[in-house]
């Protein structure tokens, strides 16, 4: 599954949460709310399962950990979409991350 989002990272979402709790709130709302419209519809994966997650950055000086963050907005799109029933270890025993250079920025998601 391909998702083309521009996701907000973490120093990002913590720097906004210091200045306003709600404005930090609308963020993962929004975002959670934004994967799930790009999910909806997709097929249900077989559970439990194991995610690949590739991200795609601008460049090579993105913080790893601090793009991977979003990986919270996704899973939680998916149970939003009706894909897995939630995110616990139950549904999914492991996740692993790549990091590609692109000029279109997002993630693909892959279940094995």
């Amino acid at each position: 599954m391909k998702l083309d989002y521009n996701f907000t990272f973490l120093n990002e979402y913590i720097n906004i949460e210091r200045r306003n709790k709600y404005a930090a709130a609308k963020i993962k709302r929004d975002t959670t709310y934004a994967c799930y419209l790009m999910l909806k519809g997709k097929p249900k994966l077989d559970v439990p399962c194991r995610l690949k997650f590739t991200w795609r950055v601008k460049n090579k000086r993105v913080d790893l950990d601090n793009c991977a963050f979003a990986k919270k907005y996704v899973l939680d799109g998916f149970v939003k979409a009706g894909l897995i029933p939630d995110d616990s270890m139950k549904y999914i025993t492991e996740f692993t991350d790549t990091f590609v250079v692109d000029k279109n920025v997002g993630v693909d998601i892959t279940s094995y």
